[in-house]
């Protein structure tokens, strides 16, 4: 991915996900088919144990997913709304600290684009791996993602 793409996807991302700008999620690293994101460590996103809410991590990692379909189906985005259809998550260890989450496309964007074609509602997994600073594996999500056909 160029370099203005992948800052047309982080402006884009934040401007769009209020929701992101307020836990103060940044971007670590676009390219297509993996993003990378970083929620800063924010004792008032804390919970009972001294880490990261359960919330804001399925925040984070649920962004990372969707800057990849960004990114990756931005041509796509003028004939087909995104949806997260499904999500599987594990949470492993506690996190305490900052928290990365690394997001990569499960499914070959060719494949999704001719599903599109063919008048489908193509789906495609985004697995992302959560970790805290030292690199220990807190958590795993699954967002299946789909593209509806028409616009709104």
């Amino acid at each position: 991915m160029d370099a203005e793409t992948a800052e047309f996807v982080k402006s884009g991302f934040l401007a769009t996900v209020p929701f992101a700008r307020h836990l103060g999620l940044e971007f670590v690293d676009v390219e297509h088919g993996r993003v990378i994101m970083r929620l800063p460590e924010n004792p008032d996103h804390h919970n009972h144990v001294g880490g990261p809410h359960t919330g804001a991590m399925f925040t984070l990692a649920e962004s990372a997913s969707g800057a990849i379909v960004i990114g990756d189906f931005v041509d796509q985005l003028d004939r087909a709304v995104p949806f997260p259809a499904r999500v599987e998550v594990d949470f492993l260890e506690i996190a305490l600290g900052v928290v990365t989450a690394e997001a990569t496309l499960g499914r070959a964007r060719e494949e999704v684009v001719a599903e599109l074609d063919a008048g489908k509602r193509p789906e495609f997994p985004i697995e992302v791996e959560m970790r805290t600073e030292d690199g220990t594996l807190t958590g795993r999500m699954t967002v299946t993602w789909t593209l509806r056909p028409g616009r709104k």
